[in-house]
């Protein structure tokens, strides 16, 4: 009889566990948008996966996350769920899915627990969204926020712009992160923002910073994943690092098998039934 012990999948990493790896070890988290990409980051060791919102400029091709849906990070995150059996599964609560009132954004919320399969959901805002983050939490869906250059604020800003530098921002991005944590956050996000802000709201929050063009001193970190895997040879944000060139190499790939139909050297008797 074999005395070897089956070895066993990670646990899946819960709210309660990503909340106490803040000051003891770096959350890395990734977006994904499909199954594939799911299970090959949850394969990797990813701590959290995210459905963002992003899905409206790296998949759909749009100029930023505005015109994505309910429905888009719906059928999204069911697809991504099938593909994580380690990570923990955040959805992103796109634009006006949660502004008009709590009443919508309790019920976008529940939709992409109950039909989408997330674990939790990322929220836009400080101060003014904090009530919605208390009572998404009261009713046991956990929340992520998300603070600094908040994307679905990109015509207030006049762009994607680092937000944070002057002392009012400074003091707005600060308070409003205090806000969503006391409300029950159970991490924050916190996007392009000076080194020394990320810093801080890393020291003064008592849950983990994950940081996107924030600094090396937050909590975690997170990245799209096609900027990590370079599947855009013309597009690479400041805060990034290209970790493959996969876009190079797909494209090379797609001409040679364009070429091997042209010149009749695909398929072959290999691929070829008989």
């Amino acid at each position: 009889m074999s005395t070897t012990t089956p070895s066993r999948a990670p646990a899946k990493l819960t709210v309660q566990a990503i909340r106490q790896r803040k000051g003891a070890a770096k959350l890395v988290a990734l977006t994904a948008y499909d199954v594939m990409f799911a299970r090959l980051a949850d394969a990797a060791g990813v701590d959290i996966v995210l459905v963002g919102d992003s899905l409206g400029m790296m998949v759909q091709g749009h100029a930023n996350t505005l015109p994505v849906t309910l429905e888009d990070v719906v059928y999204h995150t069911r697809a991504v769920a099938r593909g994580v059996a380690h990570a923990h599964l955040v959805a992103d609560m796109p634009f006006m899915s949660y502004q008009a009132s709590l009443e919508d954004g309790i019920r976008a919320a529940g939709r992409l627990l109950q039909q989408g399969g997330a674990e939790s959901v990322k929220i836009e805002g400080g101060a003014e969204v904090a009530e919605l983050v208390h009572r998404l939490t009261t009713y046991g869906i956990p929340v992520m926020a998300h603070v600094g250059m908040t994307p679905q604020s990109v015509h207030q800003y006049g762009g994607f712009k680092v937000q944070g530098r002057e002392e009012q921002s400074h003091k707005r991005i600060l308070d409003g992160a205090l806000a969503v944590v006391d409300a029950g956050a159970y991490a924050v996000v916190v996007e392009s923002v000076p080194e020394a802000l990320g810093q801080e709201l890393t020291q003064r929050l008592h849950v983990p910073t994950i940081g996107i063009g924030a600094g090396a001193n937050c909590d975690g970190q997170i990245l799209v994943m096609h900027d990590v895997l370079g599947l855009d040879p013309h597009w690479k944000p400041r805060f990034a690092r290209q970790y493959a060139a996969l876009g190079q190499q797909a494209q090379a790939a797609f001409a040679a098998y364009a070429d091997d139909v042209r010149h009749g050297r695909f398929p072959s008797n290999d691929e070829t039934f008989k």
